[in-house]
């Protein structure tokens, strides 16, 4: 809601809004909205950069067996490279056949059943969380690469990257997508003129030489089980390079119309881009000479490995082709360090969009589901970085032990997904080999067009209703079989890579993945059975009824004060059939005085004083409540309470207790209904610009104020009841 200048209410502000800006209203939604330009810095960040780590991760393991095993890099490589083609293609698939933004959740869950769709889910969040604490540090990684006196400082640096990607993501989508399209297109721009001069000089004669290649490695003994292992183990860590390919399809709803097509498009750039940096970077790291140890003081001859960090190889490569310490050096160091810390920046727009789905099915808390001020889901944001927070101070923001528990859930949602996505085709070919049959049936019945013809007016007329829907167009036959083809294809290598990534990593840390996914199965599970009870426990039947015979009022009364006789004011002017106050005595002397000042306030309005001699408030007043009930029948009673209202958190803290606590015992007695009678304290002028003022002229005349008699209007009391005059 904004004012006559089109700003925001004053009240409507609060100060976090300093951090992420003014309200939007809910129809600027469509505003928040991708174009393709946008929504790959967005979505892409993450595959984009981890090119960034992959080819190091992958030289890293081969390097445990020696220098000789680096002869199977161009390989293994290329390898990757033809699962990131596979899963590309199979992920285009999907887009088309569900874009409201499940993703591989959705698709699991509709074509394998529910325990399937939760065990992506389960895995998705925890690669999303991962992907922000394997990002952040990979990008301090490299900060400390070209500035080595921040090493002592490396969780710090993280934890406050967190914070920081956290606060532009919470002011939303198309803002975050402008702050983070520079950095992720400088990135790609200086490593692609990178790589191109690298291998140009290469071809003249003149490669680059890496500062490491000067050092041989002490290698382990490896037999040839273990060297098969170490191949496996290599390939595993290299298809890092394909973490955040599902965020497209999960954020299909965050691209603007034609969303299918946008989102397709933005998938097969995101691709094509990510596997020229990942060849490239790896092809002229094998000619620079690159040599990256998993353990540095296994690099024979280099004497600082104990006390100065690993260059990255995206550093030593730099230097190699531009230079150390050159202008072009700290571009590349620069945009490398930017765009690993922003493609956190992918899940904080997958976590979110996945969490509001879970919560759409009643999988995750509905808190989960509410757009924030700025139109994201701001809960969601919020969770995933303080999940990643404490991730980064219990590992010490380590890469070489964060990349292990990294890459197995998402290969666990690639594998179930892309399964999930052939179920889905097969169940399409068999619903339109029935529909083909009973057009040809009707056909022959009718003697009119034929069923191919009745197919393709068909298709026309169904293309013609989707253009308007904004999807793409129907499938022939051939193209439903193409893709289950892709798919087929892409579920069967994502699970001999899932298997291979499982036995490679799960000694070295990725048990705790495993872990942690069946808690959160449960978890989702637990919140999902508690909303179905609950949902059948308040639906209505036809033998609930609700009903009264009778109308209480009852006003607690601790002391004379301006708040008290607001709350009796208020419950005076709700004509209720009876009415009276009641006091729960603590003090005999206390009591007295409000006795007399009682009288003295001009009340009409029976003062009932309760004994508690244990000194307990809510004891004596529900035994009361509960022995007029048994009086009186099935009678509503309502209790006044007023309520102090501040302006600073501290206030909080020395005010309402008693009350509170008061409250939520009453709300378990039965027939009772509390009402809060708010009274705004100085203090709330922060808030609601309010304050409390004097009567005209009462200051200078320095008279007292007239009491007010205070009795219910309309009615007179008999027996503590109300009964109509007259």
């Amino acid at each position: 809601m904004t004012n006559q200048d089109g700003e925001v209410p004053a009240e409507l502000k609060s100060p976090k809004h300093w951090i992420i800006g003014d309200p939007l209203p809910t129809e600027k939604l469509e505003g928040q909205l991708l174009s393709k330009r946008l929504a790959l810095p967005i979505f892409a960040s993450d595959p984009l950069s981890s090119v960034a780590y992959a080819p190091q991760e992958l030289l890293m393991i081969l390097l445990v067996g020696g220098l000789a095993f680096l002869s199977f890099a161009p390989w293994v490589a290329l390898a990757v490279v033809i699962l990131l083609v596979t899963v590309v293609a199979s992920y285009r698939q999907l887009i088309r056949a569900y874009p409201s933004g499940g993703g591989d959740y959705e698709v699991a869950h509709r074509n394998l059943g529910e325990k399937a769709g939760l065990v992506v889910a389960s895995a998705l969040l925890v690669d999303y969380v991962m992907t922000v604490v394997v990002s952040v540090a990979s990008g301090v990684d490299n900060i400390i690469s070209a500035f080595p006196g921040l090493a002592p400082f490396r969780v710090e640096l993280a934890v406050v990257f967190v914070i920081i990607l956290a606060a532009i993501n919470l002011r939303g989508v198309s803002e975050s997508s402008k702050a983070f399209a520079i950095p992720t297109y400088l990135f790609i721009g200086s490593v692609a003129i990178m790589i191109v001069t690298g291998l140009v000089r290469t071809i003249f004669g003149d490669a680059p030489v890496a500062e490491s290649a000067q050092y041989a490695v002490h290698a382990e003994s490896v037999g040839q089980a273990a060297m098969v292992l170490l191949l496996l183990r290599s390939f595993a860590s290299g298809c890092s390079a394909l973490t955040g390919v599902e965020a497209i399809s999960n954020g299909v709803p965050a691209f603007k119309r034609p969303k299918v097509r946008n989102a397709q498009r933005t998938l097969v750039v995101m691709g094509a881009t990510a596997i020229v940096l990942f060849a490239g970077l790896t092809t002229l790291a094998l000619v620079s000479g690159v040599h990256y140890a998993e353990n540095p003081c296994d690099l024979i001859g280099w004497t600082e490995c104990a006390t100065s960090p690993q260059p990255s190889l995206m550093a030593q490569v730099a230097a190699a082709t531009f230079g150390d310490g050159s202008i072009a050096f700290y571009v590349i160091q620069a945009a490398t360090a930017l765009v690993l810390l922003l493609a956190a920046n992918t899940a904080f727009n997958g976590f979110p969009l996945l969490g509001s789905v879970l919560a759409r099915d009643s999988y995750a808390p509905k808190s989960l589901s509410t757009r924030g001020d700025r139109l994201i889901y701001s809960n969601g944001v919020i969770i995933l970085g303080l999940a990643a927070i404490v991730i980064l101070v219990v590992f010490q923001a380590n890469l070489t032990v964060l990349i292990q528990l990294y890459i197995i859930g998402v290969f666990v949602s690639f594998t179930l997904g892309q399964t999930g996505m052939v179920r889905h085709w097969l169940r399409e070919l068999r619903g339109l080999r029935a529909k083909d049959a009973r057009a040809a049936k009707s056909s022959g019945k009718s003697g009119h067009r034929s069923a191919a013809e009745q197919h393709r007016r068909a298709a026309e007329a169904a293309a013609a209703r989707s253009k308007s829907a904004d999807d793409a167009k129907p499938l022939t036959h051939s193209a439903m079989v193409r893709a289950l083809v892709i798919n087929a294809i892409g579920a069967g290598m994502t699970a001999i890579v899932l298997i291979v990534v499982t036995i490679t990593k799960f000694t070295h840390g990725a048990w705790i993945v495993f872990l942690l996914m069946p808690i959160l199965f449960l978890l989702m599970l637990g919140v999902n059975r508690y909303y179905r009870d609950v949902e059948q426990e308040i639906e209505p039947d036809p033998t609930t009824v609700f009903g009264s015979s009778g109308d209480h009022a009852v006003v607690l009364v601790g002391r004379m004060q301006k708040p008290v006789l607001k709350a009796l004011d208020y419950a005076i002017a709700a004509r209720h059939e009876s009415i009276e106050a009641i006091h729960v005595s603590l003090d005999e002397e206390a009591t007295k005085q409000l006795q007399k000042d009682w009288i003295k306030q001009n009340i009409h309005v029976k003062l009932r004083i309760l004994s508690s001699p244990y000194r307990d408030l809510s004891h004596p007043l529900i035994q009361y409540l509960k022995e007029r009930r048994q009086d009186h029948g099935s009678e509503v009673i309502t209790v006044y309470m007023p309520q102090y209202i501040v302006g600073h958190w501290w206030e909080a803290v020395l005010h309402n207790h008693k009350s509170r606590r008061m409250r939520q015992k009453l709300l378990l007695v039965h027939g009772v209904t509390v009402a809060l009678v708010p009274w705004l304290l100085d203090s709330s002028d922060l808030l609601y610009g309010r304050r409390s003022r004097p009567l005209p002229g009462q200051d200078r005349r320095g008279e007292a104020v007239r009491q007010v008699a205070r009795k219910p209007g309309g009615v007179e009391i008999k027996d503590g009841r109300a009964h109509p005059k007259g």
